[in-house]
């Protein structure tokens, strides 16, 4: 799946089969579905994981428990707004064909 593919899924009522659960977690924060991406990255392990959970409490409101999040992933809030965040986690996480590569710092 590419970027272009990504987001044409968005305009589905469910995500696509397969798809790995950190970019299914960021398809449900697009669609206005945190909760449901909350979910899913809090069952995952990892940097990446926890990069993803970063971003949505960030996205929340919630500072420091993101900052707390983006400290276990390794890295800092990044100065960017949340559509870029959300781009970048979903740029880089498709540039992993399982959607389990430690995501940069953005």
């Amino acid at each position: 799946m590419d970027s272009a593919q990504f987001h044409a899924s968005l305009a589905q009522s469910a995500p696509p089969a397969g798809m790995p659960p950190l970019l299914e977690a960021l398809w449900h924060d697009a669609k206005g579905e945190w909760a449901r991406a909350h979910e899913l990255v809090q069952a995952e392990r990892g940097a990446a994981a926890a990069r993803i959970h970063a971003y949505l409490h960030r996205k929340e409101g919630d500072a420091a428990n993101a900052d707390y999040w983006y400290g276990r992933a390794g890295t800092r809030r990044p100065d960017c707004d949340l559509a870029a965040e959300w781009q970048a986690l979903v740029d880089h996480l498709l540039a992993d064909d399982a959607g389990t590569k430690a995501p940069m710092s953005t």
